[in-house]
């Protein structure tokens, strides 16, 4: 019986160490935009910065980073983002930049429309003629900084 508790116990410290924390206690992951644990409705992190556009990855493909799922195109993109996560995550959790900025909240995207600016992946929402990319663009600068601001909120 004690190591069936020891192991339990040592189960419920490696789901919780291996995934980060923020300051309110909770995974990381419980902040991010996700489609049943996946990032990016599935779209490749990675091509937006090789191909410049937005490709769908394959589920053959995927890989876990801190208890999310990427999909991948290739398994070339899937090693170069094993590699350095950080430099392919969407900014602000894959949540749409321009909400993050003008009014602090989550908004679904539309993994289709984005923008690639100072090396970073921003996403946007792009729905019933509401394109934010081009509003994101006239105040790119002074929302970046409340987008900043607004996401450290939400994972501090």
């Amino acid at each position: 019986m004690k190591k069936i508790n020891h192991l339990f116990v040592m189960l419920f410290l490696a789901i919780h160490v291996l995934q980060p924390i923020t300051s309110s206690g909770q995974s990381l992951a419980t902040q991010l935009n996700l489609k049943n644990g996946v990032a990016i409705s599935g779209y490749d992190p990675v091509a937006y910065f090789t191909l410049h556009k937005a490709v769908e990855g394959k589920e053959e493909w995927a890989y876990q980073h801190e208890g999310v799922t990427y999909y991948f195109s290739t398994e070339a993109n899937r090693k170069a983002f094993a590699a350095s996560p950080s430099a392919y995550e969407p900014q602000y959790g894959g949540w749409c930049a321009y909400a993050m900025g003008a009014t602090g909240e989550k908004v679904e995207i539309d993994p289709e429309t984005f923008k690639i600016s100072d090396g970073k992946l921003y996403l946007f929402y792009n729905q019933f003629f509401n394109n934010t990319l081009p509003k994101w663009n006239k105040e790119e600068a002074a929302l970046r900084l409340k987008a900043d601001r607004n996401w450290r909120a939400f994972i501090h």
